[in-house]
Order: C-alpha cells, then structure tokens, then sequence
C-alpha cells in the first residue's frame, strides 16, 4: 500500500538565482505482517497521510540534488525509521522545467516548461537486500523525415501493407535502465549522456542521418550505444510506440504530392518493445 500522486515545487535559492524542482512521487510499502489486510489490525500501518508528510519533510531537508538520490533517500528513511517495513519502493518523476535565457543570458528566476521527455526513476529495497535503482525518460516524441524504410516483411493473403524505402519514422520513446549496484553515481550527469546517446543513435549523424530498416533496428541501435557509452547501466529496456504518417492523395485537385502534405494515422499504431542487458549481470 501508499501514497500516489505526491506533487510539489521545491525551491533552491542561491544569491539572487533561484531553482526548481517540481516532482511526482509514488511511495509505496509492504511491512512484515499482513494482519491489517487479513484482520483489520491496523497497529502496524503507517498512514499514507504520513508517507506524503515524511517525503514532503524529506525534500525540505535534504533537497533533491537528483530525483535517483531522492528516491533513494525515502528508502532509507523508511528502512531505518520503522521496523515493520520488509519493503519500500519510490518513484519519482519530474516536470520538465528550463530556465529562461534572454538574450541567451539566463534568466535568474524565469522558467518554461518544455515537453521533450519526461525523466523519472525508481528506488526499491527489501530489509536485508541490495539497493535497486532504476531511471529513464518517457513521452520523449522523436521524428525523422527520411532514411527510413520497411522491406522485406513477411507477407500472407493478409498483407496490405506496401514496402516503402523511404518514409517517415516517428514515435513516442520510453526508456528505462538498471544501474545494478549504486556506488558514487553522479546521476543527473549520466542521465544527461543517455538522453543525448538516444537521441544520436536515433537520429545518426547531423549531415546524412543513418538509415532505419525498421522500428525493431532503431530500438536494438539506441541501446547497444547506451550500453557501449555509458558503463554504469546494466539493462535497458526500450519502447517505441510508432506513429505512422500517410501522403495525402491530391491527385483529383490537379496536385502531385512528393511526400509534403501528410496526416497522421491516429490509431491503431504499432509499438516495439526490447530489454537488452549485459550478459555478466544476467549470469550474476
């Protein structure tokens, strides 16, 4: 059981200078005996009124210098506050605040919150067990207007789907990843390097760009150079849920129309899924 949907701004101040950080918090517990479920004794419960107030106390102490340090920081008050918890689990995500730049002079205390992913991460323990923590981004929208392609399929008396070498490969990403055994992390700076591994694997260099065979391809590619990148991951795991784009027939308005007027394709989509991992940590 807890507490969903725990969301505040917390402000830092230094000098004049000011920052945020707005976050959402799940916090969720699982405690030595199941007596509250089974025979209403509610003697060892921990209000989610008090999980909201301990981790709403945990931010004005403690600040959250990373959303993976924060959430780690609600395990260990719980793990070593109460004895009754055998298991804890925070999640954390963030709302995507940018400083204001004028100019291109950043602005003291002015923000714009800007839709290009959304990072999150996840702590858990059991009493007696390791530290796992977890992070990632979601609702990141990428496109590319050209080298991409679908050919080669398998086909049956139930295709209708035309090959294509060039298309627009365009989707909503979810990436999550293990870092096994936390030490020294800094993980706002490893968060940083993954987005952008993500986004260079997707896209391919600025002046040609690196041709998709497919959704499945480009979901393969991203992780293997997160993983050959950044060492501190252990397993990803990545969503691409694909929007498709269709070129408007504008042949009966005298028009030819070389792939420049074209409509989404609302539903249904497609959707490809991986976890990819290193082979010591599944051997381990």
């Amino acid at each position: 059981y807890g507490k969903n949907t725990i969301k505040f701004l917390r402000l830092h101040r230094e000098g004049k200078k000011q920052f945020v950080k707005e976050v959402e918090v799940c916090a969720h517990l699982r405690l030595t005996s199941p007596q509250e479920y089974l025979e209403g004794n509610n003697s060892l419960v921990i209000p989610t009124d008090t999980i909201k107030n301990i981790v709403l106390v945990l931010a004005k102490k403690n600040g959250i210098p990373s959303l993976e340090q924060f959430a780690i920081d609600i395990c260990n008050h719980f793990m070593t506050t109460f004895c009754q918890v055998a298991y804890v689990k925070a999640y954390v995500q963030e709302v995507p605040w940018q400083r204001l730049h004028e100019d291109g002079v950043p602005h003291i205390h002015s923000f714009i919150c800007v839709p290009d992913g959304i990072r999150f991460c996840e702590a858990e323990q059991c009493r007696n067990g390791p530290l796992m923590v977890f992070a990632g981004i979601k609702d990141l929208k990428l496109m590319k207007t050209t080298q991409s392609g679908f050919e080669g399929f398998y086909k049956n008396e139930h295709t209708t789907l035309p090959e294509r070498h060039d298309r627009i490969l365009c989707g909503e990403l979810f990436c999550k990843w293990s870092y096994g055994e936390c030490k020294d992390f800094d993980f706002n700076c490893i968060w940083k390097k993954i987005r952008e591994c993500i986004l260079e694997a997707f896209a391919g260099p600025p002046d040609c760009g690196e041709y998709s065979p497919s959704y499945q391809k480009t979901v393969n590619c991203i992780q293997m150079f997160v993983l050959s990148r950044v060492s501190q991951v252990q397993v990803i795991e990545v969503v691409l849920n694909n929007t498709f784009y269709n070129v408007v027939d504008m042949k009966n308005l005298g028009l030819t129309n070389d792939k420049e007027v074209l409509v989404p394709v609302e539903a249904p989509y497609g959707s490809c899924a991986c976890t990819l991992g290193r082979k010591k940590f599944f051997e381990a």
